[in-house]
């Protein structure tokens, strides 16, 4: 029927260090995902965004829509005209080129 003194203080407050123990488990968690998740993620998007950047005249690229053609014009508003068979040509925004199959090779300088 009556409480004990000791036993009503063994439910006394917290350490300040086993505050900081509590979130290291989150900080643990949020470096795994860092490492596993978003720094490829961010890898892959700027070679992406290299790859695009280095599009020209002559390349064979596949869309993501699975449309394979030849670039035939590379507009500065950020489309691209591809040739998908001959003579049809459509336009196609810079960033939905998924792969680039064949590259051209930049034309040599004349040394005259």
């Amino acid at each position: 029927m009556f409480a004990s003194p000791a036993y009503a203080q063994a439910a006394g407050g917290t350490a300040a260090g086993s505050a900081l123990t509590q979130f290291i488990p989150l900080i643990l968690i949020f470096a795994i995902m860092y490492f596993l998740l978003i720094r490829p993620q961010q890898k892959k998007a700027k070679e992406h965004r290299a790859m695009v950047e280095a599009l020209r005249r002559g390349d064979m690229v596949v869309t993501s829509g699975g449309i394979i053609g030849k670039v035939t014009h590379v507009r500065e508003d950020g489309e691209l005209e591809v040739e998908i068979a001959t003579g049809v040509k459509v336009r196609v925004v810079k960033g939905t080129v998924a792969q680039v199959l064949s590259k051209t090779e930049p034309a040599a300088a004349n040394s005259n």
